[in-house]
């Protein structure tokens, strides 16, 4: 793992740990290419843990300096889709952020590892992911290309301008 982060499944327990981390990170890394209206709206909806993530055995939190400084995970379920057939070579990449306090020292390449090698050795050839504006910098360090602008509904009216992104294992 980079530096010294530790990256481990999480657990349930995490719940409030991982809400703060998303509270943080959204709050202040989205404001660049989002709109303050927009924000107000969104934010309740999203900065809030997923319990089936939680969960699930394939979302992550990474610790640095004992603290949860980072979260994110896949699953081969597609996300707002859950009743879609399962395609056990696509996974997608869920709910990541990383505290502001925590930028640049390794924690969401750490995470981003964690799901590339877990998941790859589950079979999984091909990660997609809905990136917000903000994200697309990190996602193509990563080895993802940009596949296209698209439009996320959180809710019937709460629409999240995003990219569609796609990395291929090597």
């Amino acid at each position: 793992m980079p530096g010294n982060v530790e990256v481990r499944v999480a657990r349930p327990a995490d719940g409030e740990a991982v809400s703060r981390v998303l509270r943080a990170s959204y709050g202040a890394l989205m404001k660049p290419r989002y709109s303050a209206d927009l924000l107000t709206r969104l934010l309740p909806l999203i900065t809030v843990a997923n319990p089936a993530l939680l969960a699930g055995g394939t979302y992550y939190v990474a610790l640095l300096e004992g603290t949860v400084a980072g979260c994110g995970g896949w699953t081969l379920a597609r996300p707002g889709a859950p009743d879609r057939p399962i395609d056990p070579a696509l996974a997608h990449v869920r709910h990541f952020a990383t505290d502001p306090a925590f930028v640049r020292r390794g924690v969401g390449r750490a995470l981003i590892e964690r799901c590339l090698a877990d998941a790859g050795a589950r079979g999984v050839t091909t990660f997609e992911t809905y990136a917000t504006l903000v994200s697309e910098g990190f996602y193509r360090s990563a080895g993802f290309e940009t596949l296209g602008q698209i439009v996320v509904s959180i809710t019937p009216d709460v629409d999240l301008p995003s990219l569609h992104m796609i990395r291929r294992a090597d």
